[in-house]
């Protein structure tokens, strides 16, 4: 009974809970800019346009997850709040990596707008009002976000050159100066050819696959013409490896007309088409084919002749569409 009487403050249960622990109160930090370093080249990036990247980008930029905030070191340890710069290591090209950069910032201010001029999305706004509650801007971003189609492909590739060349690997799959040479030339080869839709049209003709042809279609009515080039294309080092990516603006079916002499207007069609292509290309989609041909290498190997390889390529497409927030939504 004496034990029953004991004031509240005495019982283990009130004294663990009024036990406060060493970092109650602190907040994970969040990071306004990361410090990027992509094969020795560096890059500071804000927060906003990292959250703007697709995510396919984000991906081969951070395989193991990004983290956009972290606990101060410095407060909890009692220090003076001062963070050292914190600098990610990455794999990826950096010229890839500016190129995307630059395409996301340039649709961004000419939709959005600068401090100097206003962009389409100001001429357009009226459209959030249209009685057409089917097209709502509650239900359909796409009258207030730049949308973008992000088509990336990575093509790794092996030459089969003819036994009598002096091509060859040794027993522990080393290649010789000659089989090097052949590499080297057919990845400058591969370089060359440019269009993005020449390798699956080939493809479609030689299996008659109508999905593939569909895929085209689609992104030829979305965004892409029939002879477009890839917008970045390079070799990745040490590798028989091309990695490509092409960038366009999604056709919406919003038109703005030149100077504003007419209000701007909605091709419902093509809006339909577009709101479609958002719910089946929001998160990445991937494709992968194999690619065969026969090419002539002329000069390769040290007697200057023509060689003819056997080039196989093994073709990974990955297709987002990308939608771009305004300045204040990073």
């Amino acid at each position: 009974m004496a034990a029953a009487a004991a004031p509240m403050s005495n019982s283990p249960i009130t004294q663990v809970s009024q036990v406060q622990p060493a970092h109650v109160g602190l907040q994970p930090q969040l990071l306004t800019r990361l410090f990027l370093e992509l094969r020795g080249r560096k890059f500071e990036v804000d927060r906003e346009t990292i959250m703007n990247l697709p995510e396919s980008v984000l991906l081969c930029l951070f395989p193991n997850g990004l983290v956009l905030s972290r606990q101060s070191v410095a407060l909890s340890d009692g220090g003076d709040g001062d963070e050292e710069e914190e600098v990610y290591a990455i794999d990826f090209d950096p010229d890839c990596f500016q190129f995307v950069l630059t395409f996301f910032r340039n649709a961004s201010e000419a939709f959005y707008g600068t401090a100097t001029s206003p962009g389409l999305y100001n001429a357009q706004q009226h459209l959030m009002f249209e009685p057409n509650t089917e097209f709502h801007a509650g239900s359909n971003p796409l009258l207030t976000k730049q949308a973008i189609i992000v088509l990336r492909e990575e093509l790794e590739y092996f030459s089969i050159p003819p036994k009598d060349t002096g091509a060859a690997t040794d027993a522990n799959g080393i290649a010789n100066n000659e089989m090097l040479d052949v590499k080297k030339r057919s990845g400058e080869y591969l370089m060359e050819k440019k269009n993005i839709f020449t390798a699956l049209q080939r493809n479609v003709n030689k299996e008659n696959n109508v999905a593939e042809q569909h895929l085209i279609d689609m992104l030829c009515m979305s965004g892409f013409n029939r002879e477009d080039e890839w917008g970045y294309r390079a070799l990745e080092p040490m590798r028989c490896c091309i990695s490509s990516i092409a960038l366009v603006l999604l056709k919406t079916g919003i038109i703005h007309h030149p100077n504003g002499e007419r209000p701007v207007e909605i091709d419902y069609t093509q809006m339909t088409t577009a709101q479609k292509l958002l719910l089946f290309w929001r998160k990445p989609a991937r494709k992968c084919w194999w690619d065969g041909i026969d090419i002539e290498l002329p000069g390769a190997g040290d007697d200057g002749a023509t060689k003819k390889v056997k080039l196989w390529a093994r073709r990974v497409w990955t297709l987002e569409l990308s939608l771009v927030g305004g300045p204040s939504e990073g």
